[in-house]
């Protein structure tokens, strides 16, 4: 059974290999690029020996020397050629090797945006942005595979088809480390700069609407018009008929100017596709040509199995754009469209090929963006392999967790905890001193129901839930722009929970508040507090649509006894003036608090207790 430690020795083995062969393949590279220059200048010193001889024997000894050089710089092109792809694989390497020991600095930067506040959880759960679950987690190259990761933590309602289906391929994926690596390998080959890249500009094409035409009818009556420009040619050249080709050649032109303005941008558009084109081929030839076994993998990649596969079409393309190419030369360019429709009639497979590709090439490129997702799941997985798939219940209401930890805490530091809520209408009201855990509890059952909802694996020995919408508020933040003090954000963001408790839908919702009305004096906060939980655990809709946690300071808030009110707590000790926690979830109140001892510790004048 592999392990954390065993993950984490194969990487470091792998990337201590390739320190070792890139420096080697760097001497061999300087030794070549001598060698280039020798060659050459060998090659035109021998010609100069050879011609001295006689012309024939100068000329052999420049073929050979040149064909020597040839071979040197072929040599050389593929020492640089594998000397990069091994820096990208270490690269690989040493960033999945980040991931697993929580090295932000080393780990690529996340996707530029700020957190919406007005998401029901993305900022209370540390979900994007800096030292979040999505920089943790995104292998992905593309801008838009890093977003559809992004989206999948952020999904709002769960959908139970949708996290089987994801599950499944994440199983599949975690088992193939190769295919992952190589596809994040070739993605980065692709780019034309370090660093995540984007597909924006050929989606735009793509979009670029095509107006029904009658190009492909006028190309054949040109195309019959130029054959019988030619027969009449022919005969009159033979004496025949009279110059009546002159006529039908007239009839040629005037339908071909008429169709000029389907050549503009026509060399332009087709080059700008084929380098578009280029710029996917090394991913889209990996998986048109990876051998796949039956699964959900090989289903998911189907579309690039087929008999227009990209390959097929990149290859029609370069034709296409070779053909256009002949701009550059007016004299044969002028002659052949003299002759024959040359630029109509590739204009017009031009347009056929844009029909076609806007009909394959969104279909490719979203199996890639899924595949960056997904594959950025089984890394997870498979950097973690005591981590476990979650059970999604769909049939009873189940929220059940053993050993469950925080993923954004490094393996040596998490204290795991296991925790149970039974049914609709019920409350865990979690109390302990300053400090203690409760904020990163709420924040660990959180963050582990977005992992379930995505798809991927969770750090605990078991979790069982059902499909609930999540709703938080633990990280409340003023708002000088709005006009917001923190207290009236507290307000508005509990608010719009209980909104959310009232809508009519038909996932339950999960709630998780932190230090309820925080912002205010004690009385007032316990006074509000005792109404809001009241409220909740009174309410006809939480009875049949809710469950959460709240964590509160205040200990008086223990006593209420309506509805289903289960109460946790964290516990502390002191131990030579040191604060002691063991961040173990305990069943019942909280008996301790540590705000004075806090104080005094750090030298604070408080009375004695």
């Amino acid at each position: 059974m592999p392990t954390y430690e065993s993950r984490r020795h194969r990487l470091t083995r792998t990337a201590a290999f390739l320190r070792q062969r890139i420096p080697r393949l760097r001497q061999r590279s300087t030794r070549l690029s001598w060698a280039r220059l020798w060659a050459f200048l060998g090659a035109l010193l021998a010609a100069l020996i050879g011609a001295s001889v006689s012309d024939p024997v100068g000329l052999l000894f420049l073929i050979a020397g040149l064909g020597l050089f040839g071979f040197v710089v072929y040599q050389h092109r593929r020492v640089e050629t594998t000397i990069r792809r091994l820096q990208l694989w270490l690269k690989l390497k040493e960033t999945h090797l980040a991931r697993q020991a929580l090295d932000w600095e080393h780990l690529p930067t996340p996707l530029p945006g700020n957190p919406d506040s007005r998401h029901p959880f993305e900022i209370d759960l540390d979900l994007t942005g800096p030292h979040s679950l999505h920089q943790l987690l995104d292998t992905a190259i593309t801008v838009e595979g890093s977003t559809r990761l992004r989206d999948w933590l952020l999904q709002t309602v769960p959908a139970a088809a949708s996290i089987d289906r994801r599950q499944h391929l994440v199983r599949e994926l975690s088992q193939q480390p190769l295919f992952r690596d190589k596809l994040a390998l070739y993605g980065q080959l692709s780019a034309a700069r370090p660093g995540r890249w984007s597909s924006k500009n050929l989606h735009q094409w793509l979009n670029d609407p095509i107006p029904p035409d009658r190009l492909g009818l006028i190309v054949a009556v040109l195309g019959g018009l130029a054959a019988f420009n030619i027969v009449l040619g022919a005969l009159n050249t033979a004496g025949l008929l009279p110059p009546y080709w002159t006529i039908s050649f007239v009839l040629y032109a005037a339908l071909s100017i008429s169709r000029l303005r389907d050549l503009v941008g026509l060399f332009e558009e087709g080059t700008f596709l084929q380098d578009s084109l280029k710029r996917v081929q090394a991913v889209f030839t990996f998986l048109e040509t990876y051998p796949y076994h039956t699964g959900h993998l090989k289903h998911l990649c189907a579309p690039f199995l087929g008999a227009d596969r990209p390959a097929v079409l990149l290859r029609r393309l370069e034709r296409i754009v070779g053909a256009a190419s002949l701009q550059h030369n007016q004299l044969l360019w002028l002659t052949l469209n003299a002759l024959i429709p040359w630029d109509l009639f590739f204009a017009y497979r031009l347009r056929l090929m844009k029909r076609q590709l806007q009909t394959q090439l969104p279909v490719w490129l979203d199996i890639w963006h899924e595949l960056e997702a997904l594959c950025a799941l089984a890394n997870f997985a498979d950097l973690h392999p005591a981590y476990q798939f979650p059970h999604l219940e769909t049939q009873t209401i189940a929220w059940e967790a053993r050993s469950l930890g925080h993923p954004l805490i490094p393996v040596e530091k998490r204290i795991t905890n296991d925790f149970t809520l039974e049914g609709l209408g019920q409350m865990a009201l979690i109390t302990g001193s300053n400090m203690s855990g409760k904020s990163t509890f709420l924040r660990t059952v959180g963050i582990n129901m977005v992992l379930a909802y995505a798809g991927s694996v969770v750090p605990a020995a078991q979790f069982h839930l059902s499909l609930f919408r999540l709703f938080t508020c633990i990280r409340i933040n003023d708002s000088l722009t709005d006009g917001f003090s923190y207290f009236y954000a507290e307000v508005r963001r509990l608010k719009a929970l209980l909104d959310a408790l009232d809508q009519s839908h038909p996932l339950p919702l999960f709630f998780l508040i932190d230090e309820i009305f925080r912002g205010t004096n004690n009385r007032e906060r316990f006074i509000g507090s005792r109404s809001y939980i009241h409220a909740l655990m009174t309410s006809e809709n939480t009875a049949a649509h809710g469950l959460g946690l709240v964590s509160t300071h205040d200990l008086e808030l223990t006593r209420l006894t309506e509805g289903r009110i289960q109460n946790y707590h964290f516990a502390d000790s002191i131990q030579n003036d040191h604060l002691s926690f063991d961040y173990r979830l305990q069943l019942g109140p909280s008996i301790t608090t540590n705000a004075l001892k806090i104080m005094a510790i750090e030298g604070l004048p408080v009375p004695a207790e």
